[in-house]
This record gives structure tokens, sequence and C-alpha cells, in this order.
């Protein structure tokens, strides 16, 4: 199923951004907030671990319901996990499409990669412990 991606900050991310080693971070950092009425339609339940398939790559994320998000819409917050879905292509302007990306989602039983092993898989440094 097809959706559109935003990303940003969330409160609970915020609080550990300086410690990005701890696995709060990379908890919240590997979460996608979907409707309900859209995990219900894709057969999943809270904390279901879905395939997102982006521009850039595949990642496995855990699912959190939110009444907030808008149908057809998911949030993924800023970090390892969002980037590497995201096309690193900024149109001139600095900046990648965090608030603009399509992805594709099917349920999956695959584990979410710990933060480290994504961060390699996109080129960057294990930073976690």
């Amino acid at each position: 199923m097809k959706f559109l991606m935003n990303t940003g900050r969330t409160v609970r991310q915020g609080t550990f951004v300086e410690h990005k080693k701890r696995w709060e971070y990379a908890d919240e950092a590997s979460s996608c907030h979907m409707h309900p009425v859209d995990m219900m339609v894709l057969g999943i339940d809270d904390e279901d671990h879905v395939l997102v398939r982006g521009p850039s790559g595949i990642i496995i994320l855990r699912v959190i319901p939110s009444d907030e998000q808008v149908r057809g819409e998911i949030f993924v917050p800023m970090g390892p996990y969002a980037n590497h879905l995201i096309p690193a292509e900024t149109h001139c302007s600095g900046m990648p499409d965090f608030k603009s990306t399509f992805v594709e989602i099917e349920p999956c039983d695959q584990e979410v990669l710990p933060i480290g092993k994504v961060m390699e898989m996109s080129g960057g440094r294990h930073y976690a412990g």
C-alpha cells in the first residue's frame, strides 16, 4: 500500500537526541506512526513490524497507531531509519524531501535492525553501543 511519508522530531526523540547510543532513541527513531484505519486495512496491530520501501532503500519499522495521522500518510521520526528511505537529492534547496516522499508499506515478521546497522547500510558510522 502506498503512503506519503512525513518526517520530523518527536518530543520523546528530542529528549534523547544528545544520547543517541541509548535504546530509547533507536526505539523512537524506528517507529512508524499510522492511522488506525490504515493499520486495519493492512491487517496490522500496534507494535507490529512493517517493511517500508522508499526511493532510496528498504527498512523495517515498528508501527504505532495515531489518530492524528491523516489516512494515507505516515510519520517517521527524523534519523537513520527515515534517512535510509529518502533520496539525497535536494532540488537545489539544500534540503532532501523530508515531507514529501512516497513509500510502499507491507506487513512483515522481520526484526527492526539495530540503529548502528542502519547507519552502516546508509554509508554512515556505527554510533550505537
